[in-house]
This record gives C-alpha cells, sequence and structure tokens, in this order.
C-alpha cells in the first residue's frame, strides 16, 4: 500500500514476512534507542535491547499467528513499523474484542512526517478487518509526544502498568479506542 506523506518521497507500507527479522532487529533497536536511551542508564538500555531486538526474537515475534508486522519504508528505506498482537488483555482495557498494539515506532527523522499517522491508519484497518473493535497500548508515562500522538488518534488513558526496562521498573500509562471507523 502507498500512502501519500507531507514529503515528496514515497511510502510505502508492507506486512513483515519472515525474511524481515534481522531489519526488525535492527530498526526496532535503533528507534527504540533513539526514543529512549537519552532517559535511561545504558545498562537498562542494553540488556532490554539485547533481549527484545535480537534476531531470534524477531522471527519468534514474525512467526506468532497472533502478531502482525507492518513496515514503513521511504524511498524503500525501512524508517518505522508497527505490531499488533491479540491475545492476554489487562482487566483495565474492558471494551469489546481488544487487540494490542505492541509497537509503534518511527526513526527520528521521520517523526512529524506523517509516518506513525500512516502506520496507525493501518493497524486500525488491520484490526477492524479482523474483526476487533478495541485497539489498546501501553505508552512510557514520560513520553509526552506519544501520548499526545494516542490522544490525538482517539485513546484514552484505562490505567497503568509497569513494563520492565532492563532492572527498572517503569509505568506505563494503559490507552484504549474503540474501532467504530477506520478513519480519524
Amino acid at each position: 500500500m502507498t500512502v501519500p506523506v507531507r514529503s515528496t518521497r514515497n511510502l510505502t507500507i508492507r506486512r513483515a514476512g519472515a525474511n524481515d527479522a534481522r531489519l526488525l532487529a535492527e530498526l526496532g533497536a535503533r528507534t527504540f534507542s533513539e526514543t529512549f536511551a537519552a532517559n535511561n542508564s545504558e545498562a537498562d538500555m542494553a540488556d532490554y535491547l539485547a533481549a527484545a531486538f535480537n534476531e531470534t526474537q524477531q522471527a519468534k515475534d514474525l512467526a506468532d499467528p497472533r502478531t502482525t508486522i507492518h513496515i514503513a519504508e521511504v524511498d524503500g528505506t525501512a524508517v518505522g513499523y508497527a505490531m499488533l498482537r491479540s491475545g492476554s488483555v489487562p482487566a483495565e482495557v474492558r471494551n469489546d474484542k481488544p487487540i494490542e498494539l505492541v509497537r509503534l515506532y518511527v526513526s527520528q527523522q521521520h517523526i512529524g512526517s506523517g509516518v506513525g499517522a500512516a502506520l496507525m491508519q493501518v493497524c486500525i484497518e488491520e484490526a477492524s478487518a479482523l474483526g476487533y473493535r478495541t485497539l489498546w497500548l501501553g505508552v512510557w508515562e514520560n513520553n509526552s509526544p506519544a501520548q499526545t500522538f494516542y490522544r490525538k488518534w482517539g485513546f484514552r488513558q484505562v490505567g497503568t502498568h509497569i513494563f520492565q526496562l532492563g532492572g527498572d521498573a517503569q509505568t506505563d500509562l494503559l490507552m484504549e479506542r474503540q474501532i467504530t471507523s477506520v478513519r480519524r
């Protein structure tokens, strides 16, 4: 799917396949580091990156039938991705038929260019097509730009949970939105 963005470059969003494990490991580690390294210890970041963004873990995620991953490419270069996963749901998420937006990361140089919005649109459309009626996520309490982005897309806070980053137990806000339509 080709999506227009606020630039002269072409944005393509495609479903990730089994051969994308290495790409997702690199892209995930890079975008996560760009977003969170300045506010966390090197040791905690290293522990989390090694566990969450290794190629083996990415291959497992890609093989999991409950998981869907979309990769955003600008002029053929991967600049972001989003991951949806069905499964266990926190008690605070109460709307019908929920699915989790596990990750939505965009490289720093493309934030504000429409890549995140295009990925969110694809996730909402995918969730709707799969019959889900609620999209939920966790976002770090100290990540105000992401919270603002999610609120713009109709998410509201419904609770909190702990996100373990290395040895640091951090608080994430749990947010959800109903999928009543596929357009913002």
